[in-house]
């Protein structure tokens, strides 16, 4: 398992910001990925937040023109930290997918929430930086660090946290536009507000 640090902040001009991303870091490749999240039925309690249990159909459009498909299970155990995720991540592939689906429904998860997000990857200095467009939420830088789990646990996250900041501000990105919600978060409280304002 791997600790996983990463911010994200609003983007306002995304071209402009996809621009500088081509001068400060290598390119990777273009994505659309469909998170769903798995929930355990009423009543069942093996995982301490089924929330965190991820299902993600990934493809990605590389410059020699191959597109990649995957299908990725994530399970997270996340930790907020001054607007900064800091999460144990255990992740692998499955093939095919829909069959793992059908496993999952028939150890009694449900699928949840999902969300929708398409965007560029970019590479840096061992920092992941994705210009990502959710869907209904709008534009978002994403920058991660996947660290291996040696040595002084803080001492890991506060030497990822100071390059991750750092690269947001070459980025020129203020640090009152990082978003410390989850996007699971965002979302619900976008259905609460729209549920709030519909007629009776």
């Amino acid at each position: 398992m791997a600790t996983e640090i990463e911010l994200k902040a609003r983007v306002y001009d995304s071209e402009a910001l996809k621009i500088l991303l081509y001068e400060k870091a290598e390119y990777v490749s273009a994505f659309k990925k469909e998170d769903t999240y798995w929930l355990l039925a009423p009543g069942l309690t093996a995982l301490p937040d089924p929330r965190r249990l991820r299902v993600r159909r990934e493809q990605r459009s590389h410059l020699d023109g191959k597109t990649v498909s995957a299908t990725v299970v994530t399970y997270k155990l996340k930790e907020l930290r001054d607007g900064m995720e800091v999460n144990e991540e255990l992740e692998f592939a499955v093939t095919p997918g829909v069959e793992f689906e059908e496993f999952l429904k028939s150890m009694g998860f449900t699928p949840g929430m999902s969300k929708k997000k398409q965007g560029w990857d970019f590479s840096r200095n061992g920092i992941n930086a994705e210009l990502v467009e959710v869907e209904s939420l709008g534009w978002f830088i994403e920058l991660e660090i996947l660290a291996k789990n040696t040595g002084n646990p803080e001492e890991v996250i506060a030497e990822a946290r100071e390059r991750l900041f750092g690269f947001l501000d070459e980025l020129g990105i203020s640090r009152d536009d990082i978003e410390s919600r989850y996007y699971t978060e965002m979302l619900k409280d976008q259905t609460c507000r729209q549920q709030e304002r519909a007629p009776d």
